[in-house]
């Protein structure tokens, strides 16, 4: 879980560079190379959360609803912010009860 939380936030952040730094320079400053570069990057942290997000769902046994919210955070902006604090709650409890069983 915790590799889909991390993730999650860089991606976010790459969300919002991507909106509120390198498409201004594209539009603005005739610098269409930085959506390029930032597009590149942030596909690729998208691709990682997915790939995060189906590893998390299936070793949590989570249902579809919980995938389902989890990745449409990722695609709002300041979505995957909001839903990083439900899922280190999440990650918390799991470390609790892991640890009332030892």
């Amino acid at each position: 879980m915790w590799q889909l939380r991390h993730i999650g936030l860089v991606e976010g952040t790459s969300t919002l560079l991507l909106f509120l730094v390198a498409m201004p320079l594209k539009y603005a400053a005739d610098m269409p190379k930085a959506v390029s570069i930032v597009g590149m990057i942030h596909g690729v942290l998208f691709t990682l959360y997915v790939i995060a997000l189906i590893r998390a769902a299936l070793a949590l046994k989570r249902p579809f609803k919980w995938s389902a919210k989890v990745f449409i955070a990722a695609i709002i902006p300041f979505g995957p912010f909001v839903i990083e604090r439900g899922l280190r709650r999440e990650e918390q409890a799991l470390r609790e009860t892991a640890q009332a069983t030892d």
